[in-house]
């Protein structure tokens, strides 16, 4: 058993023991079980000291091995990016098409902007003259009551 395996059994005997009535909590436990607990967790943490220091060790060799590996990297990357940098037609290129692409985006914008003005004016026409209608019928409704109170 390793130490978490004896340390849950410990947890296990206390969670099981007998209780003693008004004694704020306490319980009984076997004494010879605990101490025999205690000596195999004792006996277990020397070996699995050495185990963590060797598992930091490698982790440690394992950090410096990945920062070789990430500088050579960086170095990789930085004298590519310097080469592709120097490759003047390339940079043109690029910069063509992103004035191409800016000068499509601003286009479609601009197309975009007056379909949607469009489509609220049209929206608001209609608007009106439903309004326009819903208040002339209103008049003619006002003057009917109006001829029919006269009439009476």
């Amino acid at each position: 058993m390793n130490t978490e395996d004896l340390l849950d059994e410990l947890y296990e005997m206390v969670d099981k023991a007998w209780n003693l009535p008004l004694s704020g909590g306490r319980a009984v436990l076997d004494g010879e079980e605990v101490k025999q607990i205690l000596d195999e967790i004792r006996d277990s943490l020397p070996q699995e000291l050495r185990q963590a220091r060797a598992i930091v060790a490698d982790r440690a060799q394992i950090v410096n091995d990945a920062k070789r590996e990430a500088e050579t990297i960086i170095r990789v990357a930085e004298e590519r990016a310097r080469n592709m940098v120097n490759q003047d037609e390339i940079v043109r290129q690029a910069q063509a098409k992103a004035n191409d692409l800016i000068t499509q985006a601003q286009a479609k914008f601009r197309e975009m902007r007056r379909a949607s003005n469009e489509y609220i004016d049209d929206l608001m026409k209609r608007t009106d003259d439903a309004l326009a209608e819903n208040l002339a019928e209103l008049r003619k409704t006002r003057q009917n009551i109006k001829a029919s109170q006269r009439g009476q």
